[in-house]
């Protein structure tokens, strides 16, 4: 979880979930992550492992509007729960969450992150 951590940190600083939050779940949950020296950080991890990662990074309620939800008609106070029903609601094995990721390789190459 630790890898996905680092992961998750760089996003967040660099910017890189917005506009593309689905993909960015979708990337969590079911690819391979790994640094450009081949050292592995994540081979994917359960919606539950999830929702505790980003209720850990204190990550902005409000990136569920990218996902057509209202974070005032989620759990307001199990912020994992919040994060458990918004990652529900991303559908992250549509076409759009898959679409989504495809676009984010490429930036988190250029970040030093290979995305598979």
């Amino acid at each position: 979880m630790e890898g996905s951590r680092e992961f998750l940190e760089q996003a967040r600083h660099h910017q890189l979930h917005t506009g593309n939050f689905r993909g960015l779940l979708h990337i969590l949950i079911g690819r391979r992550i790994a640094r450009e020296d081949g050292t592995l950080l994540s081979n994917g991890m359960s919606w539950r492992q999830l929702a505790e990662l980003l209720k850990l990074l204190r990550w902005d309620k409000d990136c569920v509007r990218e996902l057509g939800l209202d974070p005032d008609d989620l759990p307001p106070r199990d912020r994992q729960r919040y994060w458990y029903s918004a990652i529900l609601a991303a559908q992250v094995d549509s076409p759009d969450a898959i679409a989504s990721a495809s676009r984010l390789v490429s930036k988190f190459a250029k970040i030093g992150f290979v995305v598979t």
